[in-house]
């Protein structure tokens, strides 16, 4: 007799145990899309903002056409992400583009000194560091998310309702983290 209110005593308790963790569940993955969301915002500013830098080069530099088009297929190629892992990769191509955009840039005194050049420049600086923040904010929450789907016992929650570990948004190879080299023939 006294066997059958601790059965249904710890039923209720797992039961409730098991809701609590999914919304924990539910809420975190609101998050990663949220922060997500947020970061793309700022990648979208910058998508408006290259072709600006770019013309505003191109006017000083008309023999780089190969770094023009480079930025220019990397800034398509990362508009065009379909997933989150693809946006990654293709974030990291645009951001060493840019690089070569601004050695380019550094080869030409008057360019240097162009105020709209100098402008969209600083928006341009203004814009990486919003979205490096963004980046920040995303992996802290996906770090979260994926200690939870790896933690015992949360981690049978996990796979009982199909959430899984989330990408970090991160430089992807060693060749995107070294420094641009430039060399004029």
């Amino acid at each position: 007799m006294i066997a059958i209110p601790i059965i249904l005593g710890l039923i209720v308790i797992i039961g409730l145990w098991l809701i609590l963790s999914r919304n924990s569940f539910v809420s975190i993955k609101n998050q990663v899309e949220e922060a997500f969301s947020t970061m793309d915002v700022y990648l979208k500013k910058r998508y408006d903002l290259i072709p600006n830098l770019v013309e505003t080069v191109k006017g000083y530099a008309t023999h780089e056409s190969e770094t023009f088009t480079k930025v220019t297929a990397a800034r398509t190629a990362a508009m065009n992400s379909t997933s989150i892992d693809e946006k990654i990769a293709n974030e990291n191509a645009l951001s060493g583009t840019l690089k070569s955009l601004f050695a380019v840039a550094e080869a030409y005194p008057q360019l240097q000194a162009n105020t709209n050049f100098l402008d969209l420049q600083q928006q341009l600086k203004m814009l990486e560091d919003e979205i490096a923040n963004s980046r920040k904010y995303y992996n802290a929450v996906v770090r979260t998310m994926n200690t939870k789907v790896e933690s015992f016992p949360s981690n049978l929650v996990a796979s009982m309702f199909g959430f899984k570990k989330q990408p970090f948004f991160e430089v992807g190879s060693a060749e995107e983290r070294e420094n641009v080299q430039v060399k004029f023939n």
